[in-house]
């Protein structure tokens, strides 16, 4: 006859029995899904973005002066006086041309740099070195620099000029917006070259080299295995630098206003400049300028996305 189980002691405890404070702690923390781990994130977006962002909205439907003083509420007041500024149209017409030009040469003389540097050649290393010189440097006081060479007096660019006679008299490059333009452009791509051409380097480091060697074997050309396998899978990192290009070059500015401060007038004056030179003397419609700008931005992201089907495989 099989003997009957033993009672529990007095005060003892099952073993088995879960703990239903641990077990709901658990349950909670699960509910949260990945919560806790991006809730910083959050917070830090909402600090750093968002706020300045709905500041800047509502500071642009008030009027206010270069001295801060808020005369209230103006509602569309600030937009309206700045669609009606005369100068708006050639100051947007100069972005866009600006944008383009700086833009496009980073990207093609980048995308040769990097080709050339992932090449086995002496003094490669130095060369990449050197490469990093215009990125550490600060872009305003490189701005500044070039801005003395080309001083009309005192400027190395003509004094060596004078001296091979390549031009009859001291020129003032950038005293007239015809001059000044052209060396932007050169100064702008100077400084955004470093980080473009290491972004595409990383890019074509990436791709295997049994990509290229099955190309060898099947006889496909140099060009062919460039616009065929390089340029394709190259394409992620061609993005991500346009993309980053775009609204830095757009948002430009140190280079400009370290050489000229967006004059003559504002004839060199991109809509950044023009935001900050509204701002001394009209904080609301300084600010009206800066959603314009943010828009922009977000719609000139969007569309290239768009086009250029970023999320699709090559």
């Amino acid at each position: 006859m099989p003997t009957p189980p033993l009672p529990p002691r007095r005060g003892a405890k099952a073993a088995s029995a879960p703990r239903p404070t641990a077990a709901g702690g658990r349950n909670s923390l699960a509910r949260l899904g990945p919560l806790p781990w991006i809730g910083p994130s959050i917070v830090l977006i909402l600090l750093v973005v968002v706020w300045p962002v709905a500041e800047m909205v509502i500071t642009s439907t008030h009027r206010i002066n270069g001295l801060g003083i808020d005369f209230g509420f103006n509602g569309v007041g600030r937009y309206t006086k700045l669609f009606d500024d005369p100068r708006l149209g050639s100051v947007m017409l100069w972005t866009v041309l600006w944008t383009v030009l700086v833009v496009g040469f980073t990207m093609v003389i980048s995308l040769a740099l990097a080709q050339l540097y992932n090449q086995n050649f002496p003094g490669r290393r130095v060369t990449r070195w050197a490469l990093i010189i215009p990125w550490a440097a600060s872009v305003i006081v490189t701005s500044i620099g070039f801005r003395w060479m080309l001083d009309e007096v005192a400027g190395m660019l003509n004094r060596l000029m004078l001296d091979l006679g390549l031009i009859p008299s001291a020129q003032n490059w950038t005293g007239d917006a015809a001059h000044a333009k052209p060396w932007l452009v050169f100064v702008a791509v100077f400084v955004s070259l470093p980080f473009t051409t290491y972004t595409l380097l990383a890019g074509l480091q990436s791709v295997p080299a049994e990509v290229y060697e099955a190309a060898r074997v099947d006889g496909a050309s140099t060009w062919q295995t460039y616009f065929r396998i390089t340029l394709p899978l190259l394409r992620p990192s061609f993005l991500v630098a346009l993309v980053i290009n775009l609204i830095n070059v757009f948002n430009s500015f140190p280079v400009i206003w370290g050489m000229t401060q967006g004059g003559p007038n504002t004839d060199t004056s991109t809509s950044t400049v023009f935001m900050y030179i509204l701002g001394q003397t009209d904080v609301g419609e300084s600010a009206a300028m800066s959603v314009v700008n943010f828009a922009v931005v977000i719609v000139m992201v969007l569309l290239f996305l768009r086009v250029s089907r970023w999320n699709e495989e090559s």
